[in-house]
């Protein structure tokens, strides 16, 4: 691995020399904040603007700064300064849509990334950015045009684009490693790996890195197997969490089921690395990966001896510095090991864990939830699909209006998206010829509010090439079938791993054509749709998917593996 010199240690040594160099302050608050230091980017930014007051790049750090603070309404003020100051800049442009997208304003933050794009067109970092911003509003101009142009910088290698946002292009398990290859040699040449670690000899050590030990989907997932893992007792776990303690109930079940949660919220990651590294972690499991909101500058320091990537980023890190994917035998056939860069460990049941001590209350009446009431003929079936809106792509979506044509009186029940995304699909609907008030849509709600309402659901239509994955599972505890079509990547085939382990391989078709003519079947025979659901509540009392005692032990099993082979890259 690259062992990069800091370049703060002689921007630090000119500035001593010579204190009232603007330019040196704003480098090092840039050198600053890639190192994961708000407060040392914030200081050095402040003292370049009272050098050079107005400074369009020393806004931009502070801007910068200041969202990594979770400041957001300043961070959109000294952006749109900066921008100001510099019309033509198309990177403080991109740096002005991010903090917009955080601040609610979704439209305003599209209208920022195209003006980057506008300014440079064969940029294809910032194309990539426009490109997944405009899959979340469902905002389909030029989608193609920005997805070939996105495909073919990874191809070639001239871009390090965002992995997590290319896996929901339609793109082969092998592009996705070129992609994720290309992040990480950016990150290898920006980090110094710290020694080598030693085994204590002691008793095992278990860390999971996370931004998401709270009321989020790695959290809702993982508490009740971390409760379980407490209880076996095989090895410590310690959890160090990049946010801060959100005071929901899950974060303090995660408090109590770990030997220690570690608060890193708002560390750099050089001494996030060091308390993991102090506190002799053996194995080490990355829950976040290329996720938004994650640390890979922390895992490519390498600081414990095995390095795991699982559970939240569903594909493969590219990374030198991750040794393990956990799986299982479905969601990663044998076919896809070869674009994998990372030694692949399987569960013998599904690799995703559920809560499933959550009891379901009852719902809202129908009419509360804007859903038609059902009649005697077998209409007002309720077709849903909660997956976040950069899922739900026009592919998917043509499945879905095709569904509702052939089904009269049936809705299609939709988790509200940001800005315009709901009228922009009622409007891709009317298109298509259905009605577009048959598209109902769900604001965000408190998780048990959420799996309340899918007691009203009949059927789940997953999308691809990016499954449903967390709500593919409420659906399925809710008791709502998931009709899906696994693909040929690791995230097409979540929803189809949570089918197989249940049993009901029976809802996993290879087809659009299949796909849209079961859901239509089912919509349309009362009696098969219950038939089916009293099959899914059976396999969910008594099959292993949702058995979280016996998840518990097959994963302690997969970590002393693990932890006995070692880095399989020495």
């Amino acid at each position: 691995m690259n062992h990069a010199v800091d370049p703060r240690i002689d921007l630090r040594r000119a500035l001593q020399r010579n204190p009232g160099d603007g330019f040196a302050w704003i480098l090092l608050a840039e050198h600053e904040l890639d190192r994961g230091d708000a407060v040392a980017g914030e200081a050095a930014s402040r003292r370049a603007l009272a050098l050079r007051p107005g400074h369009p790049e020393a806004l931009a750090r502070l801007g910068r700064a200041q969202w990594m603070q979770g400041q957001h309404t300043e961070a959109v003020a000294s952006l749109r300064a900066a921008a100001t100051n510099a019309p033509d800049h198309p990177g403080i442009a991109v740096w002005l849509g991010h903090v917009l997208e955080d601040t609610g304003q979704a439209e305003a933050a599209a209208d920022a990334y195209a003006r980057a794009h506008a300014l440079a067109p064969d940029e294809p970092q910032i194309a990539a950015y426009l490109l997944a911003w405009r899959r979340k509003l469902c905002d389909w101009r030029d989608l193609d045009a920005l997805a070939a142009q996105v495909r073919s910088a990874v191809d070639q290698g001239t871009a390090s684009v965002e992995p997590f946002a290319f896996l929901s292009e339609d793109a082969s398990a092998a592009e996705q490693l070129r992609c994720a290859r290309l992040r990480a040699a950016q990150i290898a040449q920006q980090v110094r790996p710290l020694p080598p670690p030693t085994s204590t000899g002691e008793r095992l050590r278990v860390g999971f890195l996370s931004n998401g030990f709270g009321a989020h989907p790695t959290g809702l997932l993982t508490a009740a197997l971390f409760e379980q893992l407490r209880t076996i007792d095989a090895f410590d776990v310690h959890l160090f969490a990049l946010n801060e303690d959100d005071r929901s109930p899950i974060r303090a079940r995660l408090q109590r089921a770990a030997h220690v949660l570690h608060d890193v919220s708002m560390q750099p990651h050089a001494r996030i690395a060091q308390r993991i590294r102090e506190t002799a972690i053996d194995v080490l499991f990355d829950l976040r990966g290329w996720g938004g909101g994650g640390t890979p500058e922390v895992l490519a320091m390498r600081p414990a001896r095995v390095q795991v990537n699982w559970l939240a980023y569903p594909g493969t890190s590219g990374a030198p510095w991750i040794d393990f994917v956990l799986a299982d035998g479905f969601v990663l056939p044998e076919g896809l090991v070869r674009d994998f860069s990372e030694t692949v460990v399987r569960l013998p049941r599904c690799f995703q864990p559920s809560d499933t001590t959550r009891a379901i209350p009852e719902p809202p009446a129908r009419g509360e939830c804007g859903l038609p009431e059902r009649d005697a003929s077998g209409g007002g079936v309720v077709l849903c699909c909660f997956n976040n809106s950069y899922k739900l792509n026009p592919r998917s979506m043509a499945r879905a209006f095709a569904i509702l044509r052939q089904v009269p009186g049936s809705v299609l029940w939709l988790l509200s998206g940001p800005g315009n995304a709901d009228a922009r699909l009622r409007a891709a609907a009317h298109t298509q010829g259905v009605e577009p008030q048959r598209l109902v849509f769900m604001p965000k709600q408190p998780h048990a509010d959420y799996l309340a309402r899918l007691r009203h659901a009949d059927l789940f239509l997953d999308t691809e090439p990016y499954n449903a994955h967390t709500t593919a599972s409420d659906a399925l505890w809710a008791g709502c079938p998931v009709l899906t079509r696994p693909g040929d990547t690791f995230a097409a085939r979540v929803a189809g791993s949570l089918n197989h382990h249940l049993g009901i391989a029976s809802m996993n078709v290879d087809t659009d054509e299949a796909f849209v003519a079961r859901a239509v079947e089912l919509a349309r025979d009362p009696q098969a749709l219950a038939a089916l659901r009293e099959e899914l509540s059976r396999h969910r009392r008594d099959g292993g998917l949702f058995d979280m005692t016996g998840f518990a032990r097959d994963f302690t099993d997969a970590v002393q593996r693990m932890a006995r082979h070692g880095n399989p890259k020495e």
